[in-house]
């Protein structure tokens, strides 16, 4: 980020607990406008969570989150509605509706929120679609009809259908073969720049991450301890870092015992 811009994100001193289990201890970040950036980490260490404090979907013990400046936390619930819709979201297992065909899938929060006719919506589908590879006759399948390859891409398509300032990421290769999962890395690169968004993904793939983002920060037992290009990880001379990013088993990442 250039010296002195504003983050479109930044979090500042982020803490969440769960009954006795402290989850999020002191998470500082920025997240610059109009680039990729990955949040990386192990089981349990706190990147979902703080994902979901940034959508409102858990409310923080502690800490600032702001957008473009503002804080989100005390936002009066109609601006805080308003800066959710200026928010796209590609979810883990896609979670598309296996009861409407894609084309409302693709254009649901439009439809639901009364921002576009039906007929526009099928236009708005197919020009989506169109972006992450799929054919416009897709929109009248049933996601059951799909593999999941395409369910990821429709999924993808549902994120961006709104042109999002923000488009946020949860595990986006999770559950793909390598080959389709560097396929879905370079459509998300693609309609990102494409919308000149900027993204955060939490991921714990590492090929993936390089693929997507131009920064990485990685989050250990609810902190963030290293931030950096992307491009440097499995070099990063931080070692907490570099044995995450080559699956070491011996360094200072040590699995913790369940009691």
């Amino acid at each position: 980020m250039m010296h002195g811009a504003l983050p479109k994100i930044r979090l500042r001193g982020l803490r969440k607990a769960f009954g006795a289990k402290k989850v999020l201890d002191g998470v500082d970040l920025d997240v610059p406008a109009g680039q990729g950036t990955v949040i990386l980490g192990g089981s349990g260490s706190g990147k979902s969570v703080t994902i979901k404090c940034i959508l409102g979907l858990v409310e923080p013990d502690a800490g600032e989150i702001e957008i473009d400046g503002r804080d989100v936390l005390r936002m009066p619930r109609r601006e805080r509605q308003e800066m959710a819709d200026r928010i796209g979201m590609l979810f883990q297992n896609g979670a598309l509706f296996d009861s409407l065909p894609v084309w409302e899938n693709v254009c649901f929060k439009l439809l639901a929120q009364n921002r576009i006719t039906r007929a526009a919506a099928r236009d708005r589908a197919a020009e989506v679609l169109e972006q992450v590879g799929l054919a416009a006759s897709v929109g009248d399948l049933s996601p059951a009809e799909l593999s999941g390859g395409m369910q990821k891409r429709v999924a993808l398509a549902r994120a961006v259908a709104a042109r999002p300032e923000i488009v946020f990421f949860d595990e986006p290769t999770t559950g793909l073969d390598p080959i389709m999962g560097s396929v879905i890395d370079g459509l998300i690169a693609d309609v990102v720049k494409r919308l000149g968004a900027t993204a955060l993904s939490i991921t714990h793939d590492i090929a993936s991450a390089r693929r997507i983002a131009d920064t990485a920060a990685m989050i250990h037992r609810g902190r963030i301890v290293w931030t950096g290009p992307a491009a440097s990880l499995g070099q990063t001379g931080n070692a907490m870092v570099d044995q995450f990013a080559r699956g070491e088993r011996e360094g200072p990442i040590q699995m913790e015992l369940r009691r």
